[in-house]
Parts: structure tokens; C-alpha cells; sequence
């Protein structure tokens, strides 16, 4: 049977989890279908290992740390940081081959991000920006949702908010967000979608947000501007405002332009990045952070519960739809004006991937001349 072509890239930075999640003791997770171990050392910085001792394969994340290494729960072999076996049973001499894989590990954002691929290419300046989540200017949390799906599908969700209107009409869908028309565009490595709905009415979620940080109740402007970064993260630029106020499109009427004031409204960011944990099963990470009533600490815990909440019936949806998928493995999928987004995005994991894959020319390597007739 030839093995299945990999549907994500590994030469990326993939977020492993929250900052307060890892703490000095054993966390494991699967990451590309890399099971990982994750800890932090006693100066907080983190660590991450091969799930998999060296001398029997037992999960090292059944151990135990002992100080800044991590014994293993089978036979008692400790390993560093860097993955080096420093300490064996009943011998002086190491083997020199003893060591588990260490993989490139950083902190931004609030995230612990791994990458998976070749070591040498890991760069720092390769990590998604999402610095909302820890940007004074703003405030806000998130949480993790493990969905049973591929993480493509994720992506799809995200980039296609239409959905919104018949999935989250009681909290922040309504008519407009799937009947008003979008601008969707796309670079080397990101693809956005713009989405403007001028005079409307707000729906719940958003109604009650513009009355409580600024005592609004009325119709309002509503944009939603998404952008996807590969291999897979999505931030969403959201909001309500007054309407005539705070929701000007960028390249309108060069007059209307001083009327582009959200100071007026509230608004918000969606933070996503999703980690491919298996081919059919993801780890979502997701915050809302706002730039209003930044001192409620109870608003931001009532609006982190609230999303959850919004998100768990994506999460029904996504899940039905890749049962659906398993069982139709022939079908082929139509798309709509509005998967505009969500298509090219996938043409540029795609991209990633065929370009990850692709053999590599060496520069001894003889290229052939072909013979013309």
C-alpha cells in the first residue's frame, strides 16, 4: 500500500499549547502525528522531547523530572534538556547513540510553539503574528478545543463566516453576515476575506457588547476582516459600531473616510491557530481579545465562557461533517462563491506541502539533455 501524502507541512511553527499549561511537570501531546513531551526547566524555559525512551520506547511523559531531566518510568534512564541520556542503570560508560529527538521550542503570544520539520530552518521570524493576545492595548483569553477532524476543515470554518447566520444565530449570526457581499484576495502566503454590512441590526452577542461599553442601542456598521496565514492560523478583525461611524471600508468614498472612527464601537479579534495532531484530529487554539473595558476582568472571563460556547457548536459541526467525510471517501466537493477564502487557503497548505516535498536537487546532480529528433 503506498502511505498517504501528508496534508501539512512540517517546516512550520506550530502552537504545542497555552504558556499556563506548561508548567515543571510532563505534558504530552501529538503534534504532525509527532508524539511530543513537553515541560518546563526550573528557570521556566520550555522543553520539548521525543514521547519515546531511547532504550525500550516506553512514553517519557510516564516519568518523572528530577530537577531540569526527566527520568524515564521503565528502566530509569535520564535525559537533558537537549535530549542526551546522561544517566544509565548499572553502568559508567554511555552509549553515545543514547538520545531522544529535541525539538525547536519558543514562547510568543502566550503560545509554546514547536516545529516539527528540519531543525535548520527553524525561524523565529517564521511564528504567526497573534500579538493581540498579549498586547496591553488589549485584553482577553482563549482555550484549546482537541475536534476530531483534519484541521483543514478548521481553516475552512473560519474563512467561510457565513455559516455564522444559520450555526450561531442565536449569539452572532444573522441574515446579513451570509447575504452581504465580501472582497476575497490572497499573497504568497496569506489570503483574506473583507466583509462590510453597513445599517443593520446588530445581532445579540454584539448588541449587548456595544450597549454595555458604550451605552449604544441602535443600528450599527459590522465589518469582519479574516486572514489566513499558512500553514494555519486565522485572525478575524471584528466589530459593531454606529452606524455612518465605525465601519467605513478602506477605499471608499475619500470623504467618508473621517468617519471611519471605531473608537465609537467595540471591537474585537478572533485569534485561531490550528495544530494537526493526527489526519483526523486537530488541536484548536483560539482567544477573543478587545480593545474595550480593558480593567473587567469579569467581562473577559463572561466573554471567554461565551465564545466557548459559540465555538462548541462549531465544533458539533465539524465533527459531523468528518464522520461524513470518512464514509464518503469518493466524494468530491463543490464549491461556492463564498469557499473563496477557504480555496485559497488550501492551495496554499498545498503549496507548502508540494514544495516541502519535492525531491531535492543536489549540486552534483546530473540533469540530462534530452535528444531532439
Amino acid at each position: 500500500m503506498m502511505p498517504t501524502k501528508s496534508t501539512f507541512p512540517l517546516n512550520a511553527w506550530y502552537a504545542a499549547a497555552y504558556d499556563v499549561e506548561l508548567v515543571h511537570s510532563l505534558l504530552p501531546r501529538t503534534i504532525c502525528k509527532q508524539k511530543l513531551v513537553l515541560y518546563r526547566k526550573l528557570d521556566g524555559a520550555p522543553v520539548a522531547l521525543e514521547d519515546a525512551c531511547w532504550h525500550r520506547l516506553l512514553p517519557l511523559s510516564m516519568g518523572q523530572l528530577e530537577g531540569d531531566e526527566l527520568r524515564c518510568a521503565y528502566h530509569g534512564l535520564v535525559f537533558n534538556a537537549q535530549g542526551r541520556c546522561t544517566r544509565m542503570p548499572s553502568q559508567e560508560t554511555l552509549n553515545p547513540s543514547a538520545c531522544v529527538r529535541s525539538y525547536p521550542v519558543l514562547e510568543r503570544h502566550r503560545f509554546v510553539w514547536i516545529w516539527p520539520g528540519d531543525p535548520a530552518q527553524a525561524d523565529p521570524a517564521l511564528v504567526p503574528d497573534l500579538h493581540w493576545n498579549d498586547d496591553p492595548a488589549w485584553a482577553g483569553d482563549g482555550k484549546m478545543i482537541k475536534v476530531k477532524c483534519d484541521y483543514r476543515l478548521v481553516v475552512d470554518n473560519l474563512m467561510d463566516l457565513t455559516h455564522e447566520t444559520f450555526v450561531h444565530g442565536s449569539s452572532i449570526g444573522q441574515l446579513a453576515v451570509a447575504e452581504a457581499p465580501f472582497v476575497a484576495t490572497h499573497g504568497d502566503r496569506s489570503a483574506t476575506v473583507t466583509r462590510w454590512m453597513e445599517n443593520i441590526e446588530a445581532p445579540p452577542f454584539w448588541a449587548g457588547q456595544l450597549k454595555h461599553a458604550r451605552a449604544y442601542q441602535g443600528p450599527v456598521d459590522r465589518w469582519q476582516i479574516i486572514r489566513f496565514e499558512a500553514p494555519c492560523t486565522v485572525t478575524i478583525d471584528v466589530g459593531v459600531a454606529p452606524t455612518g461611524i465605525g465601519a467605513v471600508p478602506p477605499g471608499a468614498n475619500a470623504g467618508d473616510q473621517t468617519l471611519s472612527n471605531r473608537s465609537q464601537g467595540v471591537n474585537g479579534f478572533v485569534l485561531n491557530t490550528i495544530t494537526p495532531e493526527t489526519d483526523g484530529s486537530c488541536l484548536y487554539f483560539w482567544a477573543f481579545a478587545r480593545n474595550y473595558c480593558l480593567g473587567e476582568q469579569a467581562l473577559t472571563h463572561k466573554l471567554r465562557e461565551g465564545v466557548a460556547s459559540i465555538f462548541r457548536e462549531d465544533e458539533l459541526i465539524l465533527e459531523a461533517q468528518q464522520i461524513a467525510i470518512n464514509e464518503h471517501p469518493e466524494h468530491t466537493f463543490y464549491n461556492l462563491n463564498i469557499d473563496a477564502g477557504s480555496m485559497w487557503s488550501r492551495r496554499l497548505i498545498d503549496a507548502l506541502v508540494t514544495r516541502e516535498q519535492a525531491p531535492q536537487q543536489t549540486a552534483g546532480q546530473v540533469i540530462p539533455i534530452h535528444a531532439t529528433v
